[in-house]
Order: C-alpha cells, then sequence, then structure tokens
C-alpha cells in the first residue's frame, strides 16, 4: 500500500508533480552488483575517507549470495572523486555497445573533461592516480551458491590500470586506460544491469548521485507501466548511510539529517524531477529514521525513454568501436616494461610517451598478437650483443629481421601444411582403395550365379601370371582381376571417393 505519511516537504515539492523540462538523456548501463558494491566502496566524506579499512558486507544476513568489500590499508577507502571518475568511465563504456568493452582509454582532454578540471597540471594528474589507485586496490569478495557447492571470487573492480606520463612519474598523467574486471563484463553481456540517464547525473552530487542510482533501481523494480500513484520505497536512514553512501555518518536528529546532510541532496533530486516528495519519520519498531520517497516525472520519462515498455534484458546498446589508438599502444609499451624489469604490470608505475609512440608505430607492423613474440625475439637479439635495451625504441633495429624471420618462418609453416595436407590426402586415397576393394567384393558375392562365373572365366582370360606353377601368386592376381572387372560393370552400385570422405566427417 502506497505510503501517506508525506506531509513535513509537501509544500516545498510541489512543484516536482509537473513534468518538469526535457532532460537530456545519456544512457549509462550499471551492472547490477556493481550498483550494490558501489553504495558501500565509497565513502562520501572525504576527510574519513582515507582513514578507513577493513572489510564491509554489502548484502548483510544473506547466506547464499554474500557480498563484500575489502579496502586496502595502504589507500584507504575510495572517497567522493574516486566515484566521480568511476562513473565516468563506466559512462564511456556504456557507449561502446555490446559485447561489453573490458578496456577503457582516456586522451588528456578526456581525462580533464572526466574530473572537472578547467585546467591539468601535477596535483590534478595525481588526485587522480590516487582514485584509480583507491578502486583498483580495493577487493570485491563474492561468495555464491552453486548447486550443492559455494563458489568465492575475489576481484578488483579495475583489473588494471595503466597510466602514461610524458618522460618521469613527476610529470602529470597524458593518458590511461583501465581495463575492468572479467565478472562484470560477463554480467553486461548477460544484460544484469540498470540503465541510468548520465546527463542528469552529471547535474548532481556524488551523494546525490549515489541516493539517485539506488532509487532508480527500486523504483524500477516497482513499476508495472501504469500505476504510478502506488510506487512508494521506504529505507531505514542508518542503513542508507551504511549501504548506500558508504558509511556516511548517522545524525541522531531529524533537523541535522535535513539541514546539514541529506536535506540539500534530496531536495536536488526534487529540482531535477526525479523525486516527486520524500520523509522523514521517527521509526516505528526501534530509534531511528525512516526515509520515504515517490518517484517524480524525471524517473518515469528516464524509464520510458530506456526500456520502452521492454524487459530490462531487452534493452539494445548502441554500437561502435573503439579506435584503440590508446589502449593498445599502453599495453604494448607496459609489456616492454614487463619484459625488460622482470616485474609484474602491478609494479610499473607508469610509460612514458616516446613509448607510447613507439608502440603505435610498431603496431602498424606487427599486430597485438604478435608483439610479445617480436619483444622476445628483440631482447634475444639484444642479449647477443650484450645491448642493454632500456627503451622501447632500441626494439626497433630489430624490426626488418623479426619481419624477415616471420616471413620465413610463415613460408616454412605453410610448406610444412601443404606437405600434411599432401600427406593427409595420399592417406585417405590409399584407405579409400581398401575400402572399395572390400566393397566390390562383398557386391561380387551378391550378383547372380551366371554374372558371377562369366567375370570368373574373363578374369581368367585376362590374367597372365609369371609362373603358372606360383598357386599363391595366380589366385591373387585372379581376384584382383576379378575386383576390378566388377568395380567396371557396377561402378554405379558404389561409394564415390567424395561420398565416402564425406560420410568419414561425421
Amino acid at each position: 500500500m502506497p505510503y501517506n505519511g508525506f506531509t513535513d516537504m509537501e509544500a516545498a515539492q510541489k512543484q516536482s508533480t509537473a513534468a518538469p523540462a526535457t532532460q537530456p538523456a545519456e544512457p549509462l548501463y550499471l551492472e547490477n552488483t556493481l550498483l550494490r558494491v558501489f553504495g558501500v566502496l565509497f565513502c562520501h566524506d572525504p576527510k574519513s575517507a582515507r582513514k578507513r579499512t577493513g572489510t564491509i558486507a554489502v548484502n548483510r544476513g544473506v547466506k547464499e549470495k554474500n557480498v563484500a568489500v575489502r579496502l586496502d590499508a595502504e589507500y584507504g577507502q575510495p572517497g567522493p572523486f574516486a566515484h566521480k571518475v568511476a562513473m565516468a568511465i563506466i559512462r564511456k563504456q556504456s557507449g561502446f555497445g555490446r559485447p561489453a568493452q573490458q578496456q577503457i582509454s582516456f586522451s588528456q582532454r578526456e581525462l580533464v573533461r572526466l574530473t572537472g578540471r578547467t585546467s591539468w597540471g601535477g596535483r590534478q594528474s595525481e588526485q587522480l592516480a590516487l582514485a584509480l589507485k583507491q578502486i583498483h586496490y580495493t577487493h570485491i569478495l563474492a561468495h555464491f551458491k552453486t548447486a550443492d557447492r559455494f563458489v568465492e571470487h575475489d576481484f578488483n573492480v579495475f583489473n588494471e590500470i595503466i597510466l602514461e606520463r610524458r618522460a618521469s612519474h613527476t610529470d602529470p598523467i597524458v593518458a590511461c586506460t583501465i581495463v575492468l574486471a572479467t565478472p562484470i563484463i560477463q554480467s553486461l553481456n548477460d544484460r544484469h544491469f540498470t540503465c541510468l540517464n548520465h546527463a542528469l547525473m552529471q547535474q548532481l552530487g556524488t551523494i546525490s548521485q549515489a541516493l539517485y542510482m539506488r532509487l532508480f533501481f527500486h523504483f524500477s523494480t516497482q513499476f508495472d507501466g501504469h500505476h504510478r500513484d502506488r510506487i512508494t520505497f521506504r529505507k531505514r536512514y542508518d542503513d542508507v548511510c551504511a549501504e548506500w553512501l558508504g558509511g556516511l555518518k548517522v545524525l541522531k536528529h531529524k533537523s541535522k539529517i535535513i539541514d546539514e546532510q541529506l536535506g540539500v541532496h534530496l531536495s536536488q533530486l526534487v529540482k531535477v524531477g526525479f523525486l516527486a516528495s520524500y520523509n522523514i519519520a521517527p521509526a516505528e519498531r526501534r530509534d531511528g529514521f525512516v526515509l520515504s520517497f515517490r518517484p517524480g516525472a524525471t524517473f518515469f520519462s528516464d524509464y520510458q525513454r530506456f526500456y520502452a515498455n521492454r524487459a530490462q534484458g531487452e534493452i539494445q546498446f548502441k554500437f561502435h568501436e573503439d579506435s584503440q589508438e590508446i589502449g593498445e599502444p599502453h599495453r604494448v609499451a607496459y609489456l616492454f616494461a614487463e619484459k625488460r624489469t622482470g616485474q609484474k604490470r602491478d609494479s610499473v608505475p607508469y610509460v612514458s610517451s616516446k613509448d607510447v609512440a613507439t608502440a603505435k608505430a610498431l603496431l602498424t607492423l606487427v599486430p597485438m598478437a604478435g608483439i610479445s613474440d617480436f619483444l622476445d625475439y628483440a631482447f634475444s637479439e639484444a642479449a647477443k650483443t650484450r645491448f642493454d635495451l632500456q627503451t622501447l625504441g632500441g626494439v626497433k633495429q630489430y624490426l626488418n629481421g623479426y619481419l624477415e624471420a616471420r616471413q620465413r618462418r610463415s613460408a616454412a609453416l605453410a610448406a610444412e601444411a601443404a606437405r600434411q595436407d599432401e600427406d593427409r590426402e595420399a592417406k585417405l586415397q590409399l584407405e579409400y582403395v581398401c575400402f572399395r576393394r572390400d566393397e566390390t567384393n562383398r557386391l561380387f558375392k551378391t550378383l547372380p550365379a551366371e554374372e558371377r562365373a562369366a567375370i570368373e572365366a574373363l578374369a581368367r582370360t585376362t590374367t597372365a601370371p609369371k609362373s603358372r606353377h606360383n598357386t599363391y601368386m595366380v589366385e591373387t592376381l585372379l581376384k584382383l582381376q576379378r575386383t576390378q572387372i566388377t568395380a567396371e560393370r557396377h561402378a554405379h552400385r558404389l561409394t564415390s571417393f567424395e561420398h565416402w570422405r564425406a560420410q568419414r566427417s561425421f
């Protein structure tokens, strides 16, 4: 039943009952488990974020589907800026369509835009690096019951972070590539996502964004396309702080909640038309407060645009391809650093713009799939002359030799493949001869007695053994001649080579 306690704020919220001005729509596809994880992952109090460590339960009390977030002791809990960065990355990924792209790259111009900065320097760059590391080093611990066993999965939302700096570790980031976790990509491809309006989210603060994401999800699960006035969602205030807002401090007084904490953010959601109204009332069963929400015209407008009266899983992504002008060169430069230093990728802090430019040039001649092989060749050749490869540019001297060696290897592989094809064909032909002989002999036995006698007589007249005293040879040649005559006379009743080969393939 609808909740009827919306009295305190109704006077200030009447404007939300009318249809809002037309809002731009930019669909953002947020995977459903990630939607819940984001609620506890990001702390919206920047002063407290760096101090927090430990493990936070996402869905407390659920035994068969348990998800938790383990914060990193060094970097603490991701803060408001990290939330902003994460949403910008998810938004760009949403534009790539299906299948979901795992690798998302950003140029410097995009970095300025996604961080909301008007300039780009060392301070802004390091804020971005910290935000990315905070998310990367936070672990998601998922326990799911499948059939008769529990499966545990430990992963990072950002599986890899690749940073490009101009020349040294103190230079600002000029580009970056983010690799999203495989479970998230699989779930997106299985269409387990909630569609949100990123254009609307950009008008909101991070707390308002967090409230919007969870409320849109809960409203959409209740809406049947018709009974708008029946949709109401209620949740305890302390649970909202813990599960939606990353452990935001729980205040004891309603006036403080409204004036000093959530009031401005809820009013912002009313102003943009997403909420029709909200209320904060004392809880009935224990101390604390309960928040109640009703959706506004903007929710219904976006629901119609994004879901179009279809099931959530039927929403279609827009298709277009990433140019890979940043991502693949980054991976090449990082791979060179790994092979040169022997360190794992996480231990490589950045790659230089010079190495990235070299990587772009290399990719025009060597495909990404062959880069690892080429780098192994270059390091092997360099070791023969004790040349210490320090930059990716140093491998270019080995490119011609590698390409020639690759061409020779390709020619040799092609020749070997052709020889093997010939051998297989010859073997097949031999097997078919044996099959045809056996089939002809079986056919001979089914012929009328008069025809068998005629074939036997003809076979004897055409057989001229070298020695009439060699009985074995006479009999062998007689059988061969008989088989040949039978095959010539009844060729239409025998299996052709093509038909025989086709039957073998099944």
